[in-house]
């Protein structure tokens, strides 16, 4: 099977004759994205600003170790460095006090709060003068104080104190107030000084040389972790210039090409990845969909992610969710005459979606496959007439679904007989699907390198994490499985953010792309994308993103906040592509996702499926600092009344219309 693999992995060195690659869609959104906004006007005024965003950091102080665990800014001016960040930035952190607003606000007694509790009022300034000075670390306490400057107007303070969190604490993590994950600030303060660049082309800036490395992160235990920062440098660079150093794709050579029929992974001679079909380029713009019926879940319905594909609860011959879904354009919750059945379908059609992301459903018993319960002329429509194509997933044992294990103990890839089963039930689905027309690509897992002992909402019980090797050498035996069956669709495996990548560079090289699970916040994802072009060189596709629209503290629906998450995360994409001015190695995204589902967490309220629970579920780096796994969708069900068929179209949702659709 090894060599079967070998001889369909095509490796050339030939120049680049593909379609042309530089004036695709999804280039000229690059170009959008590349002219940026203008400056805001701040919501309060700053007295002490410092110098300018070009601090020549060499002249207060001393860095050593760039690069590696070692890195470290020993600063030797104190005073001069106070003087250049302003008020606020570290070590200026009580340069506050001095400021003009400061003494009204601690006279009212406005400042005697938790740091962390301010986030649920709309009073930045108050913000601004509580984090600088709060009782937590330095490197927490920097990157917080960038996020209130920047969502305040103040970018080019907030460009400051992002690039401060990746000089004075490379290392800085910051624990879930249930310990259940570990966020490291310096990826996020990476891409947010890049974002802010990218952004704003009038701050005529961009960061270069930084790098963030992290290893041995995924088991939870910061104590054994491997820090590697590089904090680079923020250098002038016109918007002009930065559009000259664009390279040009049809100069690029082929390096290597991976082709499954008319699917092809080109690899650029500079590093970059771009995927075509049928010999066009192909750049995702996906959904997760799964448009379940309030009330259902699969706690109680063991037929339940394959319903939706036949469910017609009206009794006029066409499935619900994909043709009869109205939108209650006036929110009114009822359905007026001039709000017709449009279908998901074609609203995910109008918004420019060309490709969904679906897990194909193992049958009842969990451990075989059903091909009945897969409604393929459903989905050869979708395809054909609406042109969007499927990523048909596979569990392989996340969530115990396929390997016949028990919840409690999980999912075992060092046993043979799990293995056997779950081997059994992919070369089942492959084997009936792989000549529909709707298939992209083949993705294997979700998540399963989620530490084995995390027992959340989405836990996903494997033991990938105790025994990479174990589960990596499977991941490669199911993808040899798919080359051999089926030679016309990629293969890619559904991480969770990029653990294991080494163990797949050495133990899994069938694995086509590197699809990613990433929620880092809204200035993108972080250092993803250069680890794995380090460790796995592979094109990246973003498999989910995305932020709830329930603002936790203010116990209400904030559609500007997701919407706004949702352009950081595309733009970070975007600008990732193949000709774009980073690593060249994305190929897409799927956000996730098209609709709230009722059911994901029935433990944080009253328990049932047919509630839209408004306790938030865990801590999480969205913008209220939560997530309500519930609230999700780019699309609402309004009071669940008329699901499956009612449905409210939100800002997130307009937004990606005129990001892919015009």
């Amino acid at each position: 099977m090894r060599l079967i693999m070998c001889m369909i992995l095509l490796f050339t060195c030939c120049p680049a004759s593909a379609a042309p690659l530089n004036d695709t869609a999804d280039v000229r959104l690059m170009h959008h994205f590349l002219k940026g906004k203008t400056l805001p006007s701040p919501a309060f005024p700053i007295d002490d600003t410092g110098d300018s965003i070009f601090i020549d950091y060499a002249q207060y102080g001393e860095l050593t170790g760039a690069g590696t665990p070692g890195v470290y800014y020993r600063i030797t001016d104190r005073a001069g460095l106070k003087k250049a960040v302003g008020a606020g930035i570290y070590p200026n952190n009580f340069g506050i006090r001095k400021e003009s607003g400061y003494a009204e606000y601690e006279t009212a007694g406005k400042l005697d709060v938790g740091h962390w509790d301010v986030f649920a009022d709309e009073d930045a300034q108050r913000a601004f003068y509580v984090w600088p000075q709060a009782p937590d670390a330095t490197g927490t306490k920097l990157f917080f104080t960038a996020l209130i400057l920047e969502r305040s107007g103040h970018i080019k303070q907030a460009l400051k104190a992002y690039y401060a969190t990746l000089l004075h604490a490379p290392k800085q993590y910051v624990w879930s107030t249930d310990k259940s994950f570990v966020w490291y600030t310096a990826p996020g303060a990476m891409s947010s000084v890049r974002r802010l660049c990218d952004t704003y082309p009038q701050l005529e800036c961009a960061l270069e040389d930084a790098s963030v490395s992290i290893d041995y992160k995924d088991d939870n235990n910061p104590a054994n972790d491997v820090v590697a920062v590089n904090p680079g440098r923020i250098v002038r660079r016109t918007a002009e210039e930065r559009l000259a150093a664009l390279p040009d794709m049809t100069q690029q050579g082929i390096a290597r090409e991976i082709v499954r029929g008319d699917i092809r992974l080109v690899r650029y001679n500079n590093g970059h990845w771009r995927m075509t079909v049928g010999g066009e380029p192909f750049f995702v713009r996906g959904v997760t969909y799964s448009p379940t019926e309030i009330g259902l879940g699969p706690h109680n319905d063991p037929y339940f992610y394959a319903r939706w594909m036949h469910k017609d609860k009206n009794n006029n011959g066409r499935i619900d969710a994909a043709y009869d879904a109205w939108v209650d354009q006036d929110r009114n919750g009822v359905q007026d005459d001039d709000e017709p059945a449009i279908g998901d379908f074609q609203l995910m059609k109008d918004m420019g979606v060309n490709a969904i992301r679906y897990y194909i459903p193992t049958a009842e018993d969990r451990v075989s496959y059903d091909p009945a319960m897969v409604n393929k002329p459903l989905l050869r429509d979708l395809y054909e007439n609406y042109g969007i194509r499927v990523i048909a997933g596979d569990m392989l044992g996340a969530y115990t679904v396929g390997s016949g294990a028990d919840w409690q103990t999980g999912t075992d890839y060092t046993d043979p007989g799990q293995r056997k089963v779950m081997l059994e039930v992919l070369r089942a689905k492959v084997l009936d699907l792989k000549d529909e027309p709707w298939v992209l690509m083949w993705v294997l897992g979700n998540e399963n390198n989620m530490p084995l002992s995390y027992s959340g909402v989405n836990a996903t019980k494997t033991n990938a994490g105790l025994h990479p090797q174990a589960w990596a050498e499977f991941l490669n035996e199911a993808a040899e499985l798919i080359h051999e069956i089926d030679g016309k669709h990629p293969v890619a495996v559904g991480n969770i953010s990029t653990g294991l990548a080494d163990y797949y560079q050495k133990y899994a090289p069938a694995i086509d792309i590197m699809g990613v699970n990433s929620y880092q916040g809204a200035g993108g994802f972080g250092n993803v994308w250069e680890t794995v072009q380090e460790r796995f060189d592979r094109p990246v596709l973003i498999t989910e993103y995305g932020c709830d629209v329930w603002h936790t503290a203010r116990q209400t629906v904030d559609e500007g906040m997701q919407r706004d998450y949702h352009e950081g995360n595309l733009r970070d994409i975007v600008l990732h592509q193949a000709g774009g001015p980073y690593t060249g190695n994305a190929i897409g995204g799927v956000a996730f996702q098209f609709i709230d589902e009722w059911w994901k967490d029935t433990h944080a309220g009253d328990g049932s499926e047919a509630t839209h629970e408004t306790e938030s579920t865990y801590p999480f780096p969205f913008p209220d600092g939560f997530s309500s796994e519930e609230w999700l969708g780019l699309v609402g069900q309004g009071s669940g009344k008329h699901s499956p068929f009612e449905r409210k179209l939100r800002k997130a949702y307009y937004f990606y219309t005129e990001m892919w659709a015009k």
